[in-house]
């Protein structure tokens, strides 16, 4: 891997990091940090509340015989409607997000959401259920690309990480509230039993349309539509608490012209960005990659097909599936928040190896345990796949949950975020599309492999990780500006770290200049 040479330097991220005052005694950090929840941390809610939507209402009789009791590609096409639309909308992305900016990215994005959740909620056929989710589909990943990059790019430095990683972990916050509303509205002697909870699937969209102009735009975003004025007051009033002489404002305020004038000068601004140089196609590759992992690493299997997995090895009470599938997303949400909250005392390479590691153990175990209680009908081999699946979600939160967007966001530089995380966005959800539709055929004990079907994703979860010791770079301990040239030439991170440097050391000069004719005076 080509590293920074100015890597060592690191004078932002050093500033930051020893800034003695904690967030929370800054008042309009404070602000900023509390108001990112409702406009951009509930966006993953949507992604959580709609896999648990598909598994719970599978549980509902109502749900069930409304839809002729789908089985196979028929309920595959009734859970992975929603990656297809996310397929379809994801090419127009990038002109919403750095034309309009993230806010109204955002905007858009939720705006369908809910139009989709209310046709859904009042669907009257699978061909109208199945458009809804196409509608919602369709929306999220403009609330998502635009939602994780605002959140990278208004963070303060020190915090970042932390944040990009809640952002991800909001999904189970959407599946428990999913969870626990279908399990109560099962009881409803009616169509209503699932037709609530689909409506209750614009509430976090709402929220975004309500609250997403109380938080500024992104500086980088105004930097590279040459309001520069208005990026630095951004980052005064937040990173600098109003100081208009903060030494640390002005310089990341350098650092980041500097950086986006030298990457545009090398950028067009076109998807051919993306395979102009050997650096570029490499983050593509992993890009593509992670969106491929996020999705085939086995959580779709309990996501949307939890109920089969508990047939399969003989749980067959729809009470306590419901039960298992509330207690599961509690355990994931909080694997995901303590993975977010220690994000930044390890390197996100050796993160990624432990998951993925953690992941295969959790799934060879779980394959001999339900291969054993299938073929020999053993009671204690049920159970042991109970603690497997709940063993499973530590892993996978530490590396495609907490790490996905603040890896992402370290990896693809201003100029090629919103396409980067357009195409994670694509291959992610192609490979959900994938999945649900796989899924519910492999699984099936008669038309598919059954338990066996656990032995493929084994296998290629050994093949992510030898992918990931192989090209995963590492990203923690910079600022989004020195990773812009990480798989670059050494020059240009020379070029913004000079930057930085003049600008503190003209400061400098000018504070010694004024207090030496204060002395005089």
């Amino acid at each position: 891997m080509v590293g920074v040479a100015v890597q060592a330097d690191n004078i932002v991220h050093r500033m930051a990091v020893e800034d003695p005052v904690p967030w929370y005694r800054k008042r309009n950090l404070r602000y900023l940090y509390f108001m990112l929840f409702p406009c951009l941390m509930g966006i993953e809610m949507t992604s959580g509340f709609d896999s648990q939507i598909i598994n719970a209402v599978q549980l509902v009789p109502a749900w069930d015989q409304y839809f002729g009791h789908p089985t196979g590609g028929y309920k595959g096409i009734l859970a992975s409607a929603l990656p297809l639309g996310a397929v379809i909308g994801l090419p127009l992305i990038p002109l919403v997000n750095d034309n309009l900016g993230r806010r109204w990215c955002v905007m858009t994005g939720s705006v369908i959401m809910i139009i989709g959740s209310l046709i859904q909620g009042f669907a009257v056929n699978a061909p109208m259920y199945i458009v809804s989710r196409l509608i919602i589909g369709f929306g999220l990943p403009y609330a998502i690309v635009a939602g994780s990059s605002l959140i990278g790019e208004l963070a303060y430095p020190k915090e970042r990480a932390v944040l990009t990683s809640l952002f991800n972990a909001a999904y189970f916050v959407g599946a428990i509230v999913a969870s626990g509303v279908t399990y109560g509205t099962q009881l409803i002697p009616s169509d209503w039993s699932w037709r609530v909870p689909s409506l209750l699937q614009l509430s976090p969209s709402l929220l975004q349309v309500v609250f997403i102009f109380f938080i500024p735009e992104s500086p980088r975003y105004l930097v590279s539509k040459d309001r520069h004025e208005e990026a630095f007051k951004v980052i005064v009033k937040y990173h600098a608490e109003g100081d208009e002489n903060s030494e640390f404002a002005k310089a990341e305020m350098a650092e980041i012209k500097t950086t986006i004038a030298i990457e545009l000068e090398h950028a067009k601004r076109s998807w051919m960005d993306m395979v102009s140089t050997p650096g570029n196609r490499r983050r593509l590759l992993i890009g593509s990659l992670v969106g491929i992992f996020t999705q085939l690493s086995g959580n779709v299997v309990i996501s949307y097909y939890l109920g089969d997995i508990l047939k399969l090895v003989g749980f067959t009470d729809p009470q306590f599936a419901a039960k298992y599938n509330i207690g599961n997303q509690v355990w994931g949400l909080l694997c995901a928040v303590v993975t977010a909250l220690i994000v930044m005392r390890f390197r996100r390479r050796t993160m990624y190896l432990f998951a993925i590691a953690w992941i295969l153990i959790a799934y060879v175990g779980w394959t001999i345990s339900a291969a054993v209680a299938v073929e020999r009908h053993s009671d204690a081999a049920a159970k042991l796949t109970l603690f497997w699946i709940y063993f499973y979600q530590p892993g996978y939160n530490i590396g495609f949950n907490a790490l996905t967007y603040t890896f992402l966001v370290e990896l693809f530089p201003f100029a090629m975020r919103a396409r980067g995380i357009t195409v994670f966005q694509f291959f992610g959800k192609a490979a959900q599309f994938f999945g649900t539709n796989v899924n519910p055929v492999g699984l099936d004990p008669v038309n598919g492999i059954g338990w066996k079907f656990l032995i493929v994703y084994s296998v290629w979860i050994l093949i992510e990780g030898i992918l990931i010791y192989f090209l995963w770079p590492e990203t923690s301990g910079r600022t989004l500006e020195e990773l812009t040239f990480l798989f670059e030439d050494d020059e240009r991170g020379r070029k913004a770290a000079e930057a930085v440097e003049n600008e503190i050391h003209h400061d400098s000069s000018i504070s010694e200049e004024k207090a030496a004719l204060k002395e005089m005076a």
